[in-house]
């Protein structure tokens, strides 16, 4: 027996890369799945019908079942449609991810407005009107659910050229961790993905000699099994998935000065000297960055 059989999916941004990797596995381990691609370019400009179809078609080809949706993220009436279908298509829905993304990388001296309103646009509004089409249909039917938001290093510990996808994913991140406390109440696990894989998104970002050693179908596996009834207790986690290497992301507190507020507040001299004094203890930056 399948993992998923019975479960019915959503998966944004399905048409290639991640995004396919993990509907062809919610489909081999028995969930049907609305595939869900605008079939646009990888900055967000076009679309098309095709991408979204041809993941339909293996799906379908490999004895599982899907149906396609094309419709953007960014349009609430899309999301909207998204579950709507997933419904009368399949009866109900227990799982989302959301994976749909664009970018539109530059140095933050040559970011205009354009760059940035459309990549927050995508990422953090596309993944708040996906969700919340979903989880409020979840919390109707009353059987809990699944919600994996994808976020990103960027957002999570930095890149350079960045500034506008690591601040949308810095976004679902936290949006994730405080969704997930509100989703206990009704059964809904909300957790967060921070994925490296090789795809169109990534082609000219990773270097060309690792590419082959991050697969997107490496990552979907963890997601998938944090869909299935095993992980009801595991929700409002970051999880850094790269090749076949799962890593949760937990935030740490490094002590630095603490005194009695009776004595007041540090002296600016003061205060200053001793958090130069502790730099040598502070963790790295960017702990994937080394030197």
């Amino acid at each position: 027996m399948a993992m998923l059989d019975g479960k019915v999916a959503i998966v944004t941004g399905a048409g290639g890369g991640l995004g396919r990797a993990h509907a062809m596995l919610l489909a081999k381990e028995g969930a049907s799945v609305v595939v869900n691609d605008l079939g646009g370019s990888r900055d967000g400009t076009g679309g098309g019908t095709s991408m979204a179809d041809g993941v339909v078609d293996e799906i379908k080809a490999a004895g599982g079942k899907a149906v396609a949706h094309y419709g953007s993220v960014t349009d609430k009436a899309a999301a909207q449609e998204m579950v709507d279908t997933a419904v009368s298509e399949f009866g109900k829905i227990d799982i989302l991810i959301a994976n749909a993304g664009i970018l539109r990388d530059k140095s933050f001296k040559n970011m205009d407005d354009e760059m940035w309103d459309i990549v927050l646009d995508v990422h953090l509004r596309g993944t708040y009107l996906v969700t919340k089409a979903a989880y409020d249909k979840m919390i109707e039917q009353g059987s809990g659910g699944r919600i994996i938001m994808t976020s990103s290093t960027s957002g999570l510990l930095g890149n350079f050229g960045q500034t506008n996808y690591g601040a949308a994913k810095a976004g679902i991140a936290g949006f994730m961790r405080c969704l997930w406390l509100e989703g206990m109440k009704y059964g809904i696990n909300v957790n967060v993905l921070a994925p490296t894989a090789t795809s169109r998104m990534t082609e000219d970002i990773l270097p060309e000699d690792i590419q082959e050693n991050f697969p997107p179908e490496s990552v979907s596996p963890p997601i998938v099994w944090l869909c299935t009834d095993e992980a009801k207790d595991v929700t409002g986690r970051q999880w850094l998935v790269a090749g076949n290497s799962v890593q949760l992301l937990s935030w740490q507190l490094t002590p630095i000065a603490s005194r009695d507020v009776s004595e007041g507040p540090w002296d600016v001299a003061e205060i200053g000297e001793i958090m130069l004094a502790s730099k040598d203890t502070w963790p790295p930056i960017n702990p994937m960055r080394r030197g």
